[in-house]
């Protein structure tokens, strides 16, 4: 094919020499016949040339216009009549399949920063100064609680300040937001940031749930307290337990005030020992195993196991899942004494002589979870309560531990879920746990969380 062309160039230049031969001959011998057959070819390879140039044109503005409108399917013939045409196809070809590839590599790194971004659980709002939003993540749909966010004027029928404050913060600012929803109230830090991409001055918001950061934060403050006086406890009591138990056999009067004193000694000991092991629990649960739980059967099992706490009054249970194939994704054991615990309180909130209804919801939720909520028509929670009530050691009951709620807050932060005080009036109290939904995210979420 090189070789074709070469012999058309060099068929070119002895044209070019024939013709520039003729001229010459006629202005020497003024003999016209050879100067109008040299001037006939010179125009015939004009005309060819140009129609030559104006076609390849025609072929090169084509394909830019295809890849503008991303069609990549067309390709041109590699096998016509002139060789030098099937080589300047072949460029052509050669030149989409690059580009073709440039576009794939490039849907892919995007695809591959899309993954890693909903992997991270700080949301993530990309925005430019019309207020169109480019790029969204996960986490940042599931704290302005929306199912898709494409402008920040959709945010108003969450609260009409958030589009101007999201549109108004600036490069190096921290603020904070605070609006209500269906869903409680919500808490917010946005941080800001900005950058330019093909002239477009873009901002980048960062939103973080303050809440859940400081409940993260005190939860571990718990733990770690809990930890250092759960362990300096027993150390101390375990040796007056261990030598009251040695006394006893050296000490055979049961009658004497000196043996019932160590008795005392003794039984106080072992009852503090068994009181601060209670309390282990809250720091030392397992890694959740996590299964997929048919959600009506295993709310129906709950229902069932709460019936000792209604015993002969007269409550009644009502359960309601959205869907017959509604799946929940957690440890059975774990969960199962979550919601127990939830129900023993609820039947404890509704006074003796009054009709009681315990109502037991299962859903999917728009941001990616299994959400169960747990209702009562008790008394409700007091106002100055509602912030302590997952705070260990924390209890309005008499006899109460105070650490029922927060063993189950501990557990469904293990299964990457929360619990939380959804309401608590006069006609209603009720409870939300939201379980994440694994089948949506990646299959590396599938490994136990580890305390």
């Amino acid at each position: 094919m090189l070789r074709s062309v070469l012999y058309r160039l060099i068929f070119s230049i002895l044209l070019l020499i024939a013709s520039t031969a003729s001229t010459l001959w006629f202005v020497i011998n003024k003999d016209l016949i050879p100067f109008l057959l040299s001037a006939l070819t010179v125009i015939i390879s004009i005309i060819y040339i140009l129609r030559l140039y104006t076609y390849n044109t025609r072929k090169i503005t084509f394909m830019f216009s295809a890849v503008d409108n991303d069609d990549y399917m067309f390709r041109f013939a590699e096998n016509g009549s002139f060789m030098h045409d099937n080589l300047f196809n072949m460029a052509l070809n050669r030149v989409k399949e690059l580009l073709l590839k440039a576009k794939t590599d490039a849907m892919k790194r995007e695809k591959y920063y899309e993954l890693i971004l909903d992997r991270v659980i700080t949301g993530i709002v990309v925005m430019n100064s019309n207020g169109n939003v480019l790029q969204t993540n996960k986490e940042a749909l599931r704290l302005l609680e929306v199912p898709k966010l494409n402008h920040v004027n959709q945010l108003e029928r969450i609260d009409e300040t958030l589009p101007s404050i999201f549109i108004s913060v600036r490069a190096g600012e921290n603020i904070s937001v605070k609006f209500h929803t269906e869903r409680g109230t919500a808490n917010l830090s946005l941080q800001a940031s900005e950058s330019e991409i093909k002239d477009n001055d873009l901002k980048i918001i960062a939103i973080n749930d303050i809440e859940r950061q400081m409940d993260e934060k005190e939860l571990e403050s718990w733990i770690r307290l809990t930890q250092v006086l759960t362990h300096e406890i027993i150390n101390a009591v375990t040796p007056i337990t261990s030598l009251s138990d040695t006394l006893f056999t050296m000490y055979g009067d049961k009658e004497d005030d000196f043996y019932k004193g160590l008795e005392a000694i003794n039984y106080t000991g072992k009852g503090l020992i068994a009181f601060v092991d209670s309390y282990r629990s809250f720091t030392r649960i397992p890694p959740p195993e996590i299964q997929k739980l048919d959600a009506s059967k295993f709310i129906e099992r709950i229902a069932m196991l709460a019936k000792e706490y209604v015993g002969t009054r007269n409550i009644l249970i009502s359960i309601a899942v959205e869907s017959e194939d509604l799946v929940i994704e957690a440890d059975e054991n774990q969960i199962t004494q979550v919601i127990l615990n939830v129900l023993k309180n609820a039947v404890a909130a509704i006074d003796e002589d009054t009709d009681g209804l315990i109502t037991i919801k299962a859903y999917s939720s728009d941001d990616g979870y299994t959400a169960v909520e747990i209702s009562n028509n008790g008394k409700p929670i007091p106002r100055e309560e509602t912030e302590h009530i997952f705070v260990p050691f924390f209890s309005t009951k008499e006899n109460g531990s105070g650490i029922g709620l927060s063993v189950a807050r501990q557990i469904m932060r293990l299964h990457k879920g929360h619990i939380k005080l959804k309401d608590s009036n006069n006609k209603e109290t009720i409870f939300a746990l939201k379980f994440r939904n694994y089948g949506r995210h990646s299959e590396n979420d599938r490994t136990p969380a580890r305390t």
